[in-house]
C-alpha cells in the first residue's frame, strides 16, 4: 500500500487554492488540522479571535471533507492533544506513516523556526512550499529593498500597481494621474454620516460549540463573545464583501480616517479577518473594487484607498516583516520602557477617545486603523510604553492580528521602534488631530484647546514631552525637524509648563497587572 502525503493546514491557511493542495491526490493524502493550546495562549488572545479561527478551521475541514479529502482533525479537547504544531505532526506521523509532509510555509517567524526543525526531527521527507497567496514573493520584495536605506510603502505600492495593472490606464499611468489619493480621504465626521450596518453572521451549531469551548477554556482572556458575528466560511465572507462593495465602498475613502463615538464600523470593509485567515482572496477584492470604479459605482478616492491598503500596505508589511526579522521583534530605537497602562485592558480612563477605542476592541476584537494608530498607538508612543508590551497587546486583542502584519505596524509604524526604516517620521500628534478627525472631544473630561494644567487634553503636553526628550534624534528628521523652532519660540517658562503637566499625568498611569504578557 502506498504511503500517503500528510498535508498540515494552519489556521490562517484556509484557502481552497492553497499551494499544498494543488496537484495532490485526494485518495493519496491526509489533511491534518490542529487546534493547539500553544497557539491560543502564547499571548492571551481575544476570545473572539480564538473562536473565529477555531470555527473557521472546523468549517473549512468540513468543506474539504465534503469535497472528498481525507481529514484528520484534532480538536483542542481531544485526548492526548500535544498542545503544539510539532507535537501534533509527530502524533499524526505515528497514525498515518506518511511518505512525505507537504506544508505551506508559516506566516509567523516563531512557527517557521519550529517548522525548520522538522527536517531533522521527522524521518519522512518534509516539503515546505512558499505561500503564493501574496502578490509579492519575498524574493521579489528583498530585491526591491536591496540597497535602499529607507523602505517606503509609496514606492513599493507603485510597483504593485504596475504589476497587477490595477487602476492603470492604457499608457501605463495611474488612473486619475495620481498614484495616491490619501489627501482626499481625510474628511472629518459630520452629522450627515449614516453608515449602513455591517453584516453580522449568527453562529451556527458548529460555531456555537466553539464559543462554548472558548468561554470554558479561555474565560480569563480579554473580550466577550456575546456579539460574535464574524464570517467563518468563505460563503459568508463573500456575503460580507458583497455588502461592502454595494453599500459602504462609495463613502469609504472620504471618511476612512474619521472616528465617531459608539460607531465602530463606519464605512470600513471589516474584511481583514477573512483575508488574513484565507477565506477571501486579496487580489480578487482589489479587482472587484477597480470594477466598481470602472462601472461608476464608487469614486476613485474610495477605490484607490481600498486597493492601497491591500496591495500597498498589506503586501508591504508582509515583505518588511520577513526582511527585518528577527531583529524587528527586539527593536526599541527610542528606548521606551514604561509598562502598558492598565486601562488598555479595562477601558477605565476619562480620555473619551481611548475609552471608546478600547471598548470597541473589547466588544468586537476590532478597532479601525486610525483608532489603532492615532489614538491607542499615539498614546503609547508619546507615553514611552515599551514596544514589547504594546506589540503583545495589539497581537492579543485584534481578530485580524497575526505577527507578520501586527509587528511591522506596531513596532515600526506606531512606535517608530525601528528608527525609521518603515515610516519617515513618528506618527505623533496632539489633541488637535483627534479633535479634527472625531467627535470624541465634544463630551470628553479634557479639552483639546487647553494645553496644560487641569482639564487639558493629555495628548497636548505629552506631545511636547515626547518631542523634547527625543530632540537629539528627531530634530534631524526633515519632516518634523522644523517643529523644534516652534518649541524654542515658546520660551523656558511655557516649555516647563508643558513638561510638568506631562510628567504629572504620566505619574497617574497605573501599570497593567501581571498575567497578560507573552508566555
Amino acid at each position: 500500500m502506498t504511503k500517503p502525503t500528510l498535508i498540515p493546514i494552519l489556521g490562517d491557511q484556509l484557502s481552497h487554492s492553497l499551494a499544498s493542495l494543488r496537484g495532490q491526490s485526494k485518495t493519496g493524502s491526509v489533511i491534518l488540522m490542529m487546534e493547539v493550546w500553544d497557539e491560543a495562549t502564547y499571548v492571551k488572545h481575544h476570545k473572539q479571535k480564538i473562536a473565529l479561527i477555531f470555527s473557521a478551521m472546523r468549517h473549512f475541514a468540513a468543506e474539504l471533507s465534503e469535497a472528498g479529502w481525507r481529514i484528520d482533525y484534532v480538536k483542542l479537547t481531544d485526548t492526548n492533544n500535544a498542545g503544539s504544531f510539532t507535537g501534533e505532526v509527530a502524533r499524526a506521523i505515528e497514525r498515518h506513516d506518511p511518505a512525505k509532509i507537504c506544508i505551506v510555509e508559516a506566516s509567523e517567524w516563531r512557527v517557521r523556526q519550529s517548522m525548520d526543525e522538522w527536517h531533522d526531527k521527522f524521518a519522512c521527507e518534509v516539503e515546505v512550499l512558499p505561500d503564493d497567496r501574496f502578490i509579492c514573493a519575498q524574493a521579489e520584495f528583498d530585491e526591491w529593498a536591496k540597497g535602499r536605506k529607507e523602505l517606503r510603502m509609496e514606492f513599493f505600492y507603485r510597483e504593485m500597481r504596475k504589476k497587477t495593472g490595477l487602476l492603470i490606464d492604457e499608457s501605463g499611468k495611474p488612473v486619475g494621474e495620481k498614484w495616491n489619493l490619501d489627501a482626499e480621504n481625510r474628511a472629518s465626521p459630520d452629522a450627515k454620516l449614516d453608515p449602513p450596518p455591517c453584516p453580522k453572521f449568527a453562529p451556527d451549531q458548529m460555531t456555537q460549540e466553539v464559543i462554548e469551548l472558548v468561554e470554558d477554556r479561555f474565560g480569563d482572556h480579554f473580550g466577550n463573545l456575546e456579539n460574535f458575528g464574524w464570517p467563518v466560511t468563505r460563503a459568508d465572507a463573500e456575503k460580507a464583501a458583497d455588502a461592502f462593495f454595494a453599500e459602504r465602498l462609495p463613502d469609504f475613502g472620504k471618511y476612512q480616517d474619521a472616528m465617531v463615538h459608539g460607531s465602530d464600523d463606519l464605512y470600513h470593509s471589516m474584511l481583514s479577518t477573512s483575508i488574513n485567515c484565507g477565506l477571501l482572496d486579496p487580489l480578487d477584492l482589489c479587482q472587484r473594487a477597480a470594477k466598481a470604479y470602472q462601472d461608476g459605482d464608487a469614486p476613485l478616492n474610495s477605490v484607490e484607498g481600498f486597493i492601497r491598503q491591500i496591495i500597498g500596505w498589506r503586501e508591504y508589511v508582509h515583505g518588511f516583516y520577513w526582511h527585518q526579522m528577527p531583529g524587528l521583534a527586539e527593536a526599541n530605537e527610542l528606548e521606551a520602557k514604561r509598562p502598558l497602562p492598565e486601562f488598555y485592558w479595562t477601558g477605565e480612563t476619562d480620555m473619551r477617545c481611548l475609552a471608546d477605542s478600547i471598548r470597541s476592541t473589547h466588544d468586537n476584537a476590532h478597532a479601525h486603523h486610525i483608532q489603532r494608530l492615532m489614538v491607542l498607538g499615539n498614546f503609547a508612543l508619546l507615553s514611552g510604553v515599551a514596544p514589547s508590551a504594546v506589540e503583545d497587546w495589539y497581537l492579543a486583542v485584534y481578530a485580524d492580528a497575526y505577527e507578520w502584519v501586527e509587528l511591522p505596524n506596531v513596532a515600526a509604524m506606531v512606535l517608530y521602534a525601528d528608527g525609521g526604516k518603515l515610516a519617515s517620521k513618528p506618527y505623533a500628534a496632539s489633541g488637535n488631530y483627534i479633535n479634527k478627525m472625531s467627535d470624541y472631544c465634544k463630551e470628553c473630561a479634557y479639552s483639546p484647546s487647553k494645553k496644560t494644567g487641569e482639564g487639558a487634553c493629555p495628548f497636548n503636553p505629552l506631545y511636547w514631552h515626547f518631542m523634547d526628550r527625543h530632540r537629539e534624534r528627531l530634530s534631524k528628521n526633515h519632516r518634523i525637524g522644523r517643529i523644534y523652532s516652534t518649541w524654542d519660540r515658546m520660551g523656558e517658562e511655557k516649555q516647563r509648563d508643558y513638561l510638568d503637566s506631562a510628567e504629572a499625568f504620566l505619574e497617574t498611569l497605573e501599570p497593567a497587572k501581571d498575567g497578560w504578557a507573552r508566555h
